[in-house]
């Protein structure tokens, strides 16, 4: 159906959708378990905020640092980042009152997400053809997401016969191994000088860059209104991860349904992904009015979803005591609760795949758009981070207000740049001689020099 071609684009957006399946899908079947799976969200809170501090830095910065070094080798280190994070937490469990290494880890990964998100950003926004972004956006969200819900069968499987109220260690030993095979798999990526889209153009006209023109466009990235005005669609779009985590899931739960209930949340963000693909690609309506009706769509469902979920909170201000938190066996009890937690992943891939959407339609160069997926990732790391904090200092009732606010203050900015977008974006122009150079040893050295 897609192909199956190596240098195909799809190929490609397949692969960097398994490399986040086995890295990002297991950092989120671990993060979904609230509190990273342990009984006190302290160290995990912590190690959190560490991470996503560092991902701000990183994330903007993601977009320059492939662009110099290339997809594969930034992908390959990047990967390893998840593995040390989930072995720290194994750490943890034989060390519960040291987690200096746990957030020292958190730290780490910070910076190898960043880059590694810039990376398969510009891989899924601008290596397929403007009327197939949204079903390539919906590929990827797939098999990520399939990692995530596979994540949370682990946990279910291993935990399944014990009470123990945090993870076992075989549950953190086979996120490692899988996030290693992640980190690996990021070799098999293609340069994107020989990928082409399905059309059988090319998805890059080879483009010389450099640490000071890099740092110039990511300077640009801050006067640019269009990106400015996406800022609040990135702060908000991982805030509310911290209160579902850990008063959704965690706060009413026993551990070996949280993993029960991550299947659902991961699983069920694959059904939203795809839905929401086939709007967007929908060639009967303009560029512009796919994206207003998506955004009406997803602004109406967040509504609804913060408004469930303050009816779970005026039912349970400070979450169940540990000896009665509920089991999923419990049917009659818990239908109502799981039901809104798996419409809350259906929720979080609805603003994703829209979010990146909106960020594919404002161009095809692929360099540009590695820019704005590491801006889009870091300044969605920015939101993150505090929440996760908030999350220490602040009481739950307050963290839910703070979430339902900043899903309504960003909608006129995400209608101001949805406005914007024009039924074409621009190409990588190949008369622009002073960026692009046809000399085919320069080229055949620079791919050399990268190998990526």
């Amino acid at each position: 159906m897609f192909g199956i071609r190596y240098y195909s684009a799809m190929t490609q957006v397949v692969i960097v959708g398994f490399v986040c399946f086995l890295c990002p899908g297991m950092f989120n079947a671990v993060n979904g378990l609230g509190a990273g799976g342990q009984m006190n969200a302290t160290a995990s809170n912590n190690a959190n905020t560490a991470l996503y501090s560092t991902f701000v830095v990183f994330g903007v910065l993601g977009g320059a640092i492939v662009n110099l070094c290339g997809v594969r080798y930034t992908i390959f280190g990047s990967g390893f980042m998840y593995a040390l994070y989930s072995g720290s937490y194994l750490f943890l469990n034989h060390h519960p009152t040291n987690s200096s290494f746990t957030i020292a880890a958190g730290a780490l990964l910070g910076v190898g997400a960043g880059i590694l998100w810039a990376a398969q950003g510009m891989i899924m926004v601008s290596y397929p053809r403007e009327e197939e972004k949204a079903k390539y956006i919906a590929v990827f969200w797939v098999i990520f997401n399939l990692g995530g819900m596979i994540g949370g069968i682990l946990p279910f499987a291993i935990n399944y016969n014990t009470t123990q109220t945090q993870n076992s260690d075989g549950v953190y030993i086979a996120f490692v191994v899988l996030e290693c095979l992640g980190a690996f798999l990021g070799l098999a990526l293609a340069p994107p000088s020989k990928v082409t889209r399905s059309d059988g153009s090319s998805v890059v006209l080879v483009k010389y860059t450099n640490v000071g023109r890099e740092a110039i466009e990511i300077v640009k990235l801050f006067m640019n209104p269009t990106i400015l005005g996406l800022l609040p669609m990135c702060f908000t779009s991982n805030f509310f991860y911290t209160y579902q985590f850990n008063h959704l899931n965690a706060a009413l739960f026993n551990m070996r349904s949280r993993g029960f209930n991550n299947m659902f949340y991961w699983g069920f963000q694959m059904v939203g992904a795809y839905l929401i693909s086939i709007l967007l690609d929908a060639k009967r309506f303009s560029r512009r009015k796919r994206g207003l009706i998506a955004f009406t769509l997803v602004f109406v469902f967040f509504n609804a979803l913060w408004g469930g979920t303050l009816g779970v909170y005026l039912k349970h201000p400070a979450g169940l005591p540990e000896d009665d938190r509920m089991d999923f066996k419990e049917s009659k009890r818990v239908a109502g609760y799981i039901i809104l937690y798996l419409l809350c992943g259906v929720g979080d891939a609805l603003y994703q795949s829209l979010a990146y959407w909106i960020i594919g339609a404002l161009s095809n160069d692929n360099q540009k758009l590695s820019r704005y997926a590491g801006f889009y990732k870091g300044m969605q790391s920015f939101g993150a981070a505090i929440a996760w904090q908030l999350d220490v200092k602040v009481v739950p009732r307050n963290q839910l207000i703070a979430n339902w606010v900043l899903i309504v203050a960003s909608a006129p900015f995400m209608l101001y740049v949805i406005s914007t977008i024009k039924e074409h974006s621009e190409d990588v122009k190949a008369a622009d001689s002073s960026e692009i150079e046809y000399d085919e040893k320069a080229v055949a050295a620079a791919d050399a020099s990268r190998a990526a």
